[in-house]
């Protein structure tokens, strides 16, 4: 089969990867990087499971070909702790149970920090309407939207 190679910064850290032309982004972080925490779970782009920041930009890597982010900043759940510390959404999901099955948890955490990358102090109405792209089956939504309320005060009463 034919394949390229493509370079990814992925967490911080670059990859060179060999890759089919048809691969997904989803696979090639599972698979070829090893980075299971990006989950797939509709394979089309809707629920939010695989969701990953890519150049900063929230994308669904189900539906995205990795050569297609060939030369591009990856993020995913696992790049989100610095210094073995978690990220305070990471933190915030663990302190007011916002997962259950945790299937759709990693989408949901990257999801939100892509919000507040882009509006540090979100209104819950504007969490809400962020948030509608990613799909929890388990109805735990209350719960995601706490665990999001409650980061963003934290990292207010952090300071940063």
């Amino acid at each position: 089969m034919n394949t390229t190679t493509i370079h990814l910064k992925v967490n911080g850290r670059d990859h060179d990867v060999q890759v089919q032309a048809q691969r997904l982004l989803v696979d090639c972080l599972r698979y070829d990087l090893g980075l299971t925490g990006t989950k797939e779970g509709c394979s089309v782009g809707v629920c939010g499971a695989c969701t990953v920041l890519v150049d900063g930009r929230m994308v669904a890597s189900c539906i995205m070909l990795a050569v297609a982010a060939d030369g591009s900043e990856i993020t995913t759940i696992e790049g989100l702790s610095q210094d073995g510390r978690l990220h305070p959404l990471q933190q915030s999901f663990i302190d007011h149970g916002g997962f259950q099955c945790g299937i759709c948890t990693p989408g949901q955490i990257v999801a939100a920090k892509a919000l507040l990358d882009q509006v540090p102090d979100p209104s819950e109405d504007e969490i809400k309407e962020w948030m509608m792209g990613n799909l929890c089956r388990c109805t735990g939504y209350y719960k995601i939207l706490e665990s999001i309320v409650k980061a963003v005060e934290a990292v207010k009463r952090s300071g940063g």
